[in-house]
């Protein structure tokens, strides 16, 4: 058990370091941590503008997709670039459980999500006034972990496309903008079509969204329990359905001889 730790906690930091490309900390703090922010205020006086819900309902739902971009890029990077690297045929020719390093290394890009996220939502509720209640701040953190970690195993499941075909970034970023048009982060759920919303129920972010406004709200764990489950069934769902991508597309790549292939 130790040394599953050990590969999962260790292994997945190395990777991290090896395999992210923020390259310097200037590139991290503009890219990572003002990118989100700008993003946030921008949509945040568009509805002002528009008149479509109020500062909460943005600041939030910006704060919780905030963790999105390094998490979903950072996962798919964690399988793809060592196909970029050369190094991936190493990596799947070792005796330990592939399955156990390819997850654990969407950990330390969890934990750098919900950095960005509560960095967003600290930084936009200080410039534009939103109070929290204290009491909500334990469960809204909790919140946010979850949406990061759900966010990083669906980085997880596009990158293990990486082990197949050869433009996976072309899938990350299309996932990215649906994750901004579909999951109610911008526009309230109840204004999209039925398919939109439908779609966005098997999508990252969208329950955790939901579960921080309540909390931000006041509304109080209880109220936002179901949503917060369901947040931490899709990011499950998206773990298992990673492990089984990994699994088939290895197995696939042996076969056409196609691990190294750009």
């Amino acid at each position: 058990m130790t040394d599953l730790f050990r590969l999962v906690g260790t292994g997945g930091v190395i990777a991290y370091r090896a395999l992210f490309n923020w390259t310097t900390p200037a590139m991290f703090v503009g890219t990572l941590l003002v990118g989100p922010l700008f993003q946030l205020l921008f949509f945040a006086y568009l509805g002002r503008q528009l008149g479509v819900a109020d500062d909460r309902f943005y600041i939030v739902g910006n704060a919780v997709l905030a963790a999105s971009l390094a998490c979903v890029f950072g996962g798919t990077m964690a399988v793809s670039n060592e196909r970029r690297f050369g190094t991936l045929g190493h990596v799947l020719l070792s005796p330990r459980s592939r399955t156990a390093i390819f997850l654990g290394r969407a950990l330390p890009y969890a934990g750098n999500g919900l950095l960005i996220a509560v960095t967003t939502l600290g930084a936009a509720a200080f410039l534009l006034g939103l109070r929290i209640p204290v009491s909500a701040l334990p469960a809204l953190l909790l919140t946010l972990a979850v949406a990061a970690l759900s966010c990083g195993f669906f980085g997880l499941a596009l990158g293990a496309l990486g082990l197949r075909f050869r433009d996976v970034w072309l899938v990350s970023n299309v996932s990215v903008a649906l994750l901004l048009l579909l999951t109610g982060v911008n526009v309230p759920a109840a204004e999209l079509p039925a398919g939109m919303r439908l779609a966005a129920q098997f999508l990252p972010i969208t329950h955790a969204a939901e579960a921080a406004r309540r909390l931000a709200a006041g509304d109080g764990l209880s109220a936002a329990a179901a949503p917060l489950v369901a947040e931490a069934a899709v990011g499950l769902a998206y773990a298992v359905l990673a492990a089984a991508l990994l699994k088939l597309f290895e197995a696939e790549s042996r076969r056409h001889a196609s691990l190294d292939t750009l």
